[in-house]
């Protein structure tokens, strides 16, 4: 089939007209809500084993008073954070200590293979090869024939697929993509399986900092795109099917009558049985429509493209339809692995949608459909229980939005989502414990916690329980270490891990940037030069990203002075506080980092009294008026960060003023104020006086066109959302004065001398 055929099909396809019915809706969600159990959480957590070890009783019972203090430590007092009570579980070998920057280009030698290992080097490229590749399954959409099995058959066909599942979590990559490619090209479902390793490949979490390889991503939707067509395929050829009857009738007819009509003669009206009875779409075609939506939903998970979401919205609809109509008697209909599909389906989306900025969920409601935060929840956790294909999956879509949202307002979400992050990673490693995609996420709620060392713990193991079959998963968790050593004020192993991905892994920019910055807090200004200069000619301009877009702003920035200026500007730190780092560091490194920046300040201090003090004795100087507005505006909110992460919410609100009265004077840094009105939110956040928060962090959305903007309206359409919910009240807002009063009297135009109106 050509491309142009294939991109004809998906083009009508996303184009089919879907009606949104508001009943409809209303009834699905009140039918869900009475299916919905509760939710157990088991209270043994199996941590992840060592190589060939067996677990014995002592570290059973230790693990369950891990388990039993993690309970213990939901209820803190709401005056202080929840982050500093919390024991996340532990899983992972115990992480090797970090190289040195001299011992780094030998480490590299070393790990070159001799002349003898080349043979055995050769014999694992294939293997490594596998996973590194997910080629296309090249199905011809034109001969695609129904599935034609009943629900229990498709269940006992489909145990294939829940292997493939439990190898693919269990960290045998290999295996459980030649599991799902031995039977891609005859059912769309096994090329979701093979489609979902390549969307793991290509796309990274939000918030991980470094950024996805184009080609990884191309391959991504490259990959979801024929099995969209195919499950599509599959849809069209139960519309084009006759029912088997009436072929058998059809056949005998041409062959032994003389009918010229070709219309049945002799039938028999329906007994009143048969026509209460209703006819349900076949299992088969519900199957190809759920694979079909959910590779959509990949899709729009991989760029956020709401035309993308719609499209999966538009494939789901009758799906939604078709369950409401069965009722409870969807279990004699359709096959367990279809159901859960519906439930991980939907209730994504609905997760999806509720955490997108209110400019993208205007689009949205365009079409009728209203996200229901709490309605996606209970679709996932009855996923979740199903103990289906989809389940793990439905583990990580609960994980990322637990962590991602709690990483975008830690002081403001940490309470509420975490305990909900730690139970759902509790019961995700029961079931997977030396999973790297569940490690990854240990990771991250460890760091949530502020405990920077069984973080590192939890990527170190990542990294290892991947390098055999697929290394390039590893290297996130080698820049989550290097991201890690940055908190914890550790220059030297940071860069150290930098220099390892640079070869490695696809964010040029981002990972030499970071290095210089790394470089200048070292001291080393030569390298932090060279870095920073190189980082502007490795920008994608086709991508041109955000992160990419600060990171040129910036370079040129300290470009205007000859980095003459960089003694006034800490890089580094202004990247851990974009990301929203300061909350989940330690109460040392907050203390050691405050140092820092107020030794800056004092720098640019001593800078403006010598520059003054030249203008008392000299006229007219050469020597321009000093300006370091920029510079101190940036430190100053980073302090003002910094005290609120220490709690001191009272502290930061001189600093906070001083950026807001001196707004107007910023040259060179168009993210200071809008990030500066998000961190007065958060103070007073902290001294509770929430209206007013809320009041800042809505005033926030009338800046526009600055650094990181959808980064920063992500932030304030959930901090927004969620003082909503805590009912906090909207501040009246203030109209713009029109001038006296006329008292209702026609106010007259001005003239001019000629007669005119101005």
């Amino acid at each position: 089939m050509t491309d142009n055929t294939t991109q004809k099909r998906f083009e009508e396809d996303s184009e089919d007209e879907v009606f949104f019915a508001a009943a409809d809706e209303q009834g699905f969600e009140a039918e869900l809500n009475q299916t919905v159990p509760g939710h157990d959480i088991n209270e043994t957590i199996q941590s992840v084993p060592e190589e060939d070890a067996v677990k014995d009783k002592e570290e059973l019972n230790h693990l369950q008073q891990v388990t039993e203090q993690i309970r213990s430590s939901m209820d803190v007092p709401k005056e202080q954070n929840m982050a500093e009570y919390i024991s996340p579980p532990s899983p992972g070998a115990i992480p090797t200590p970090s190289l040195s920057l001299d011992e780094a280009e030998k480490h590299d030698l070393d790990e070159k293979p001799d002349l003898d290992e080349k043979h055995d080097l050769n014999n694992t490229e294939t293997k490594k090869e596998l996973t590194g590749t997910i080629p296309l399954c090249n199905v011809d959409f034109d001969r695609v024939i129904p599935n034609v099995l009943s629900p229990r058959a498709q269940e006992a066909y489909d145990e294939d697929m829940m292997k493939g599942i439990q190898l693919f979590f269990n960290n045998q990559f290999v295996e459980a993509k030649e599991l799902f490619q031995s039977k891609a090209e005859a059912d769309p479902l096994y090329a979701l399986g093979l489609s979902s390793m390549a969307f793991v490949r290509g796309k990274k979490p939000k918030y991980a900092l470094i950024s996805y390889n184009p080609k990884d991503v191309e391959s991504a939707l490259s990959s979801l795109t024929e099995t969209y067509l195919y499950a599509g395929a599959q849809v069209d050829s139960f519309a084009a099917q006759k029912p088997v009857m009436d072929k058998v009738s059809h056949y005998f007819t041409n062959l032994m009558g003389t009918n010229p009509t070709h219309l049945p003669t002799n039938t028999r009206p329906l007994n009143k049985w048969e026509l209460e009875d209703q006819i349900f779409l076949p299992n088969g075609a519900l199957r190809a429509h759920i694979i079909k939506a959910e590779s959509a939903l990949l899709m729009a998970m991989t760029f956020l493209s709401m035309e993308t979401t719609v499209g999966y919205l538009k494939a789901g609809w009758n799906l939604r339809r078709e369950y409401k109509r069965m009722g409870q008697r969807y279990n004699k209909h359709l096959d367990q692995d279809t159901i859960s599909g519906i439930q991980f389906g939907i209730g994504s989306v609905h997760l999806l949608l509720s955490s997108l900025p209110p400019k993208i969920l205007k689009i949205v409601s365009a079409f009728g459909w209203t996200a229901d935060k709490h309605l996606g929840f209970a679709l996932l956790k009855l996923c979740l229980e199903g103990k289906r294909t989809r389940s793990p999956l439905a583990s990580l879509v609960l994980l990322s939005y637990y962590v991602i949202l709690t990483s975008c307002a830690p002081q403001v979400l940490t309470r509420e989502l975490m305990q909900p992050a730690i139970e759902c990673l509790l019961d995700a490693q029961e079931h997977y414990p030396n999973s790297a995609l569940f490690l990854f996420f240990a990771g991250r709620v460890s760091r949530l916690a502020r405990n920077l060392p069984l973080s590192t713990q939890s990527f170190v193991y990542m990294d290892q329980v991947t390098q055999a079959d697929w290394p390039e998963l590893g290297h996130l968790g080698t820049f989550e270490i290097a991201f890690n050593s940055a908190m914890g004020l550790d220059w030297s192993s940071a860069a150290v891990r930098i220099l390892e991905l640079q070869t490695k892994y696809n964010s040029p920019v981002l990972l030499k940037y970071f290095y210089g910055a790394c470089m200048e807090m070292m001291g080393n200004r030569t390298d932090t030069i060279l870095a920073f200069a190189e980082s502007p000619a490795l920008v994608d301009k086709k991508r041109n990203s955000q992160v990419e877009q600060f990171i040129t702003h910036r370079v040129g920035f300290f470009e205007v002075s000859g980095y003459q200026d960089l003694d006034f500007s800490l890089p580094a730190l202004e990247i851990l506080y974009l990301w929203n780092a300061f909350p989940c560091m330690s109460p040392d490194s907050l203390e050691k980092t405050l140092a820092c920046v107020e030794s800056t300040l004092n720098l640019i201090y001593e800078r403006e009294k010598m520059e003054y003090d030249l203008r008392k004795v000299e006229l007219v100087p050469n020597v321009p008026k000093p300006d370091y507005n920029d510079q101190r505006g940036v430190l100053l909110l980073m302090k003002a960060a910094l005290l609120n992460a220490s709690s001191r919410f009272e502290e930061s609100i001189l600093h906070l003023n001083w950026i807001i009265d001196n707004k107007d004077k910023f040259k060179h840094t168009n993210w200071l104020v809008p990030f500066t009105y998000w961190e007065c939110g958060n103070t007073c956040w902290g001294t509770k006086d929430y209206k007013r928060a809320r009041s800042l962090w809505e005033s926030t959305l009338s800046f526009s066109g600055y650094d990181f903007e959808y980064r920063l309206a992500t932030r304030l359409n959930l901090v927004i959302q969620h003082a909503i919910e805590l009912g906090v009240p909207e501040s009246p807002r203030q109209k713009p004065s029109q001038g006296k009063t006329t008292y209702g009297r026609k106010r007259l135009s001005k003239q001019t001398k000629n007669g005119e109106s101005l």
